[in-house]
């Protein structure tokens, strides 16, 4: 299958050249444009699949290059961009046939995100064999967690009831809700995110269910919304609780009835698709707070995935410290070969509140600063190193996760009551691995650990 075309229109060389490392990371292939002239003439030799265009440009801007482009067929994805945004001039830059709007300063992550899903809709749909078990691929780690959190997608991907993923930031919830379509049997059709965050309220009819030819000022054309591009496949709504009321019960409507209606529109389109949604917040407590629908969370919530934090799995950054480096490596263009025992132990040992995201940041960082050879301590960003404890220093990386299992065992031990039983269940464990670990807890660093493995009352942890 072809790879996604994007071209990048900017008259800055170093966002020029930024954007297409990023997407060329992504597996599109890239090319770019100094003005919108330029722009013109390329598209014209070749179609592209989206074009990524800053508004103010020398000679012809963004807008005319907008216009020039809805003439040609096939018409791209068009992604404009400018540092004076106002939603005024998103709608109306939207309304005049823009696929999708971003400020200045953006976050590489955000657009990323955007480009994804407008690559989805001009993407043809993979073929379902080569497709099915790539994307548990990219969940990396042989963790128990992982483990069953690989099970528990496999089961899932074989209903068509919808799903909530919760996980803190940067626990890969996007990978997830891939993993699951890829799985199920809509994985012949299309997979479209979108972040429900990133569209402007004024918007967000016009987004996800289209609107008819005339139906405000500027719409000149039909546009499908997001569930009728969706139709047969998955939608994944990442970042849902971060819907106003107002929007929740315009979702609420379109997942009860199985139907939208676009605006300006007379008669409502029938839709057959999977619904995916993803949050990073409590929603029952935003329920109980009243910013999030009860129904609309209970028709969301059929079925529930909880991703485990990366501080619960530490047993699996070796492997994550690999795939990182390999694909920074080919990225950056450096020769890092790995990784030093202590520099491997700081990692172990870090809270990671940002999770695999922030552990992919610091790698990337460490190897800019490192370039090639071994990345040592003095190579990590020093928040790492200032927090670290200090037994990492004379401590192997097999003792260090050893003792963090030991550690979890005896905290989840004190939170279930002492109940052996329920341990083992909640680790996804054996009875007799749990007995094995409160054995090694009493001996493992004297002073440290109080003797649970054969006292009947839990811990003070």
């Amino acid at each position: 299958m072809m790879p996604v075309s994007i071209l990048v229109v900017d008259d800055e060389e170093t966002i020029r050249d930024t954007l297409r490392r990023c997407l060329e990371e992504e597996g599109y292939r890239v090319a770019t444009a100094a003005s919108g002239e330029d722009a013109v003439a390329r598209l014209r030799d070749r179609p592209y699949d989206v074009v990524i265009a800053d508004i103010i440009l020398p000679g012809m801007s963004g807008l005319d290059l907008l216009a020039t482009v809805r003439s040609l067929a096939p018409e791209p994805a068009v992604v404009l961009i400018t540092a004076y945004a106002t939603v005024d001039s998103a709608v109306e830059a939207l309304r005049n046939g823009a696929a999708d709007y971003v400020r200045k300063p953006f976050k590489l992550d955000d657009l990323k995100f955007r480009v994804a899903r407008l690559a989805a809709r001009a993407a043809p749909a993979p073929d379902a064999r080569s497709a099915a078990g790539e994307a548990l691929k990219r969940l990396i780690g042989d963790s128990a967690p992982m483990k069953a959190l690989r099970e528990q997608i496999l089961a899932l991907a074989e209903t068509p009831s919808r799903a909530l993923i919760t996980g803190e930031s940067g626990t890969g919830k996007d990978l997830v809700a891939r993993a699951i379509h890829e799985e199920s049997p809509r994985r012949g059709h299309r997979f479209i995110a979108v972040n429900c965050g990133a569209i402007p309220e004024p918007l967000f009819e016009s987004h996800l269910f289209g609107h008819v030819r005339g139906a405000f000022t500027g719409a000149v054309q039909e546009r499908r919304g997001l569930f009728a591009a969706a139709d047969q496949g998955t939608l994944f709504l990442d970042e849902v609780g971060e819907l106003s009321r107002p929007l929740q019960v315009k979702l609420l409507r379109a997942i009860e009835e199985h139907e939208v209606w676009a605006v300006g529109a007379t008669t409502p389109v029938a839709v057959d698709l999977r619904i995916i949604a993803s949050t990073n917040r409590t929603l029952d407590d935003e329920v109980t707070a009243g910013r999030f629908r009860a129904d609309l969370f209970y028709r969301l919530k059929v079925l529930h995935v909880a991703l485990p934090p990366l501080r619960d799995r530490p047993e699996d950054i070796p492997a994550l410290v690999e795939h990182f480096i390999g694909r920074f490596n080919a990225r950056l263009r450096t020769k890092v070969d790995g990784l030093t025992d202590a520099a491997l132990q700081v990692l172990v040992r870090h809270e990671w509140k940002g999770n695999v995201r922030e552990l992919e940041h610091v790698i990337e960082s460490a190897m800019v600063l490192r370039k090639r050879g071994t990345i040592t301590v003095d190579h990590l960003p020093g928040d790492l190193t200032a927090s670290a404890d200090p037994r990492a220093s004379w401590e192997g990386l097999k003792d260090a996760v050893r003792r963090f299992e030991r550690e979890h065992v005896l905290r989840t031990l004190a939170r279930t009551n002492f109940d052996k039983r329920e341990v083992a269940r909640v680790l996804g464990v054996s009875l007799t691995s749990v007995y094995r670990k409160l054995e090694e807890a009493a001996p493992a660093v004297p002073g440290d650990w109080p003797s649970v493995a054969k006292s009947e009352n839990p811990p003070q942890i």
